[in-house]
């Protein structure tokens, strides 16, 4: 590849042509697809239970402010994100401790089978 000359020092710089961009084939379209009716316009949504109770509790202001309470305390920032170290040594030394209760117990009914006590 060679490079345009320089401009010798004092004279000023002719602005150079730009290369015009080579056009991009255009990505291909899938053809439309006819939606069925039942997806276009969805029948509303069933009265289930759940949907009961929720509009229960939004019609009462207590329960309501109850439950966005709840849901700021679900949102807090956990102790596992605040250490994580912390939380993994911990969760490891917990999992490790009740893997060795299980292993411990399994043998423990082995023996106990194979010494024929009930």
């Amino acid at each position: 590849m060679s490079t345009p000359p320089r401009p010798s020092p004092g004279t000023p710089a002719s602005p150079s042509p730009s290369p015009s961009p080579s056009p991009s084939p255009s990505p291909e379209h899938r053809a439309r697809v006819d939606l069925p009716e039942w997806m276009r316009n969805s029948p509303p949504a069933r009265p289930t239970l759940g949907r009961r109770l929720a509009g229960l509790v939004e019609a009462a202001p207590r329960l309501r402010e109850a439950r966005r309470a709840l849901w700021r305390w679900r949102d807090r920032s956990r102790f596992s994100e605040r250490r994580p170290a912390v939380a993994a040594i911990a969760s490891f030394v917990v999992v490790a401790g009740v893997a060795t209760i299980l292993v411990a117990g399994t043998l423990y009914v082995f023996v106990r089978m194979r010494a024929g006590e009930p």
